[in-house]
């Protein structure tokens, strides 16, 4: 290949001033991923670090190192919630500390899950902020349907009547209506950046029907409780350089009816969750 060919496809989508600072990004990656890892080691767990065990939706491609973690869903009056567990005070390492989490089929899930990428710094991600956990509506233009809704609205049932048949002309229509939303709104900090999705799919994960029987005990269980309504939802940040992708967003081989990072192609799939481990960033 001449050395002035772009070998990026123009189908990938793939933004081109990547190009031009990838070298950078990726040592500015090395020093903060080492600047993480003192920071972890010197940081008791409880106060926002160490190895936590989670639930996401897969990673099927690309270089992102796992899958995104999903949040559980709650429907209050028709309104779309996400799930955030009461905080306690424990001990741990001598401390006295703050932790937000549950049992939700089986399965912690806490707080640290969304700790990464930055998101960690974040007033909402705190145990015991004062957030909303309603899911506030993004029309950014990535889906043509939310133009009808203004920022902030909240999320409702009544959004998603034609999930079944919604599509944009992207793969398949009937998988499922996505839609970019906000969650874990403070007055003094930024929400964090999440995907919604209503699917016929979800329904039958939750139930362990057809082939989603193969599921993992422990996963099938958790996505009982975590989705409703044929509802569920993840933080929107790729595990890989923290991007926003999107379900249904590009032509790209192997992604038109999974979620796509357009920067450097990873591909996630929300029909395949899966259980995995990270290292969560302190507080």
């Amino acid at each position: 290949m001449p050395a002035d060919e772009d070998k990026y496809p123009e189908e990938s989508g793939r933004r081109r001033f990547v190009k031009g600072v990838v070298g950078s990004a990726t040592l500015g990656a090395v020093a903060a991923g080492t600047a993480a890892s003192i920071d972890t080691a010197t940081s008791a767990p409880g106060a926002g670090g160490g190895t936590v065990e989670f639930v996401g939706i897969e990673l099927t491609d690309g270089p992102a190192p796992r899958g995104m973690p999903i949040i559980p869903i709650q429907i209050d009056g028709g309104t779309l919630k996400g799930y955030w567990p009461e905080v306690e005070e424990i001990e741990q390492q001598g401390r006295t500390v703050k932790v937000s989490e549950a049992d939700v089929g089986g399965i912690t899930y806490s707080s640290t899950w969304f700790q990464y990428c930055g998101v960690q710094k974040y007033a909402g991600t705190a145990p015991d902020a004062d957030a909303d956990n309603t899911f506030l509506a993004k029309p950014d233009g990535t889906y043509e349907w939310m133009s009808e809704l203004s920022s902030g609205d909240p999320l409702t049932v009544d959004d998603f009547t034609d999930y079944k048949e919604w599509g944009n002309g992207i793969g398949k229509s009937g998988l499922g209506k996505p839609a970019m939303a906000n969650w874990r709104n403070t007055s003094d900090g930024r929400p964090m950046p999440i995907q919604v999705l209503r699917s016929p799919e979800v329904s039958k994960m939750a139930n362990g029907e057809g082939k989603y029987s193969s599921l993992p005990g422990d996963v099938q269980s958790f996505l009982s409780e975590a989705t409703q309504d044929g509802f569920m939802a993840w933080l929107d940040k790729c595990t890989h350089f923290c991007c926003v992708p999107g379900f249904k967003t590009s032509d790209y081989p192997g992604a038109e009816d999974k979620v796509y990072c357009q920067c450097h192609q990873s591909i996630y799939d929300p029909f395949t969750p899966v259980k995995g481990q990270f290292v969560a960033l302190p507080r």
